[in-house]
């Protein structure tokens, strides 16, 4: 039972570092990726989806889409395919890191387009 114990904590403190990792490359502070239902906010912000994705993530069942697109958009800004988005689903302790600390590159998304003028 301590081993499983303190591999949860192994892996909680895994994350957070990435998070805080990614927040950094992303030009936020380091802090905002670890602080609880915060970080989520910063990261709709980091890739640039809207901030109903966020209330979205606070709503029981929904949460798993708007996980899985937050994950699908994080993947894309720094420049990966979406299979490494389906890693950061699947397998966070694994794939987290490898962004985190990886040569992998912020760019920030495009501003939505202004509506077309009729």
């Amino acid at each position: 039972m301590g081993l499983v114990f303190i591999l949860e904590l192994a892996f909680i403190a895994l994350i957070f570092v990435s998070l805080w990792k990614i927040a950094e490359k992303a030009g936020r502070q380091g802090w905002e990726g670890i602080v609880p239902i915060y970080n989520t906010y910063v990261l709709t912000q980091i890739v640039g989806l809207p901030i109903l994705w966020f209330v979205l993530s606070l709503i029981p069942c929904v949460n798993i889409v708007a996980a899985i697109m937050i994950m699908l958009s994080l993947a894309k800004v720094f420049g990966k395919e979406p299979a490494f988005a389906i890693g950061l689903i699947l397998l966070p302790f694994v794939f987290m890191p490898l962004l985190a600390f990886s040569d992998a590159k912020y760019t920030a998304p495009a501003p939505p387009a202004p509506p077309a003028a009729r």
